[in-house]
């Protein structure tokens, strides 16, 4: 059975940064790309930032290009989103999501048929 399970989710200020972490279970993540999607209330989840399998490919939302970074560890079976120069827009629930299929691309859209973790609540503050 694959977990994802989020982490590091939180309240920070405007201008702050948190390192949200995604560790995954039950099968080779290295095999799997992994994202990060967002849901606001009130709005669609979102794709906010994906890593190839192999970690030499990302993928970001234009809103989070030159302040998020993915990440990869694979010995640890975790994915990292750093999130810096967070904005009050940044508030939402952030989700880790992976297909279920080994080397495919990197998610970008919604789809229930992929793995999704629980969600971790990111709220900043002016």
């Amino acid at each position: 059975q694959v977990q994802l399970v989020e982490s590091g989710g939180g309240l920070v200020q405007a201008g702050g940064s948190l390192r949200l972490s995604c560790v995954a279970s039950g099968r080779t993540s290295s095999r799997y790309a992994m994202s990060w999607f967002r849901q606001a209330p009130g709005k669609e989840r979102e794709f906010v930032a994906g890593i190839s399998w192999s970690g030499t490919a990302t993928l970001y939302v234009d809103s989070a290009k030159g302040r998020f970074t993915i990440s990869r560890d694979n010995a640890k079976n975790t994915v990292y989103l750093q999130m810096d120069s967070l904005k009050p827009e940044d508030t939402a629930v952030y989700y880790c999501a992976a297909p279920t299929v080994a080397f495919a691309p990197i998610l970008t859209k919604n789809s229930n048929s992929d793995y999704w973790g629980q969600g971790t609540q990111v709220t900043v503050s002016l």
